[in-house]
């Protein structure tokens, strides 16, 4: 069983925001993964990306690069 660390979790309202944010992540080498929304969190779409609790400015910034907005950033035992 894999260990429990604190990730920043950043949650979407659509799908779409979502698979987007993955696909400019992976262009930009940008640090994290989509994974499923995890049960302690409450999101309107059921894909959230993952990445170190450092990785915070990075991701806002490729979020704003790409015009997309998180529903929820929050920092979750994953």
């Amino acid at each position: 069983m894999r260990e429990k660390r604190l990730q920043l979790i950043v949650t979407f309202r659509t799908t779409a925001d979502a698979m987007a944010m993955e696909q400019a992540c992976r262009e930009r080498k940008a640090p994290g993964r989509l994974i499923p929304v995890p049960r302690a969190i409450s999101a309107g779409c059921g894909l959230a990306w993952c990445a170190g609790p450092d990785c915070r400015e990075v991701l806002k910034g490729v979020m704003q690069s790409i015009g997309i907005q998180e529903e929820d950033m929050c920092e979750c035992m994953v």
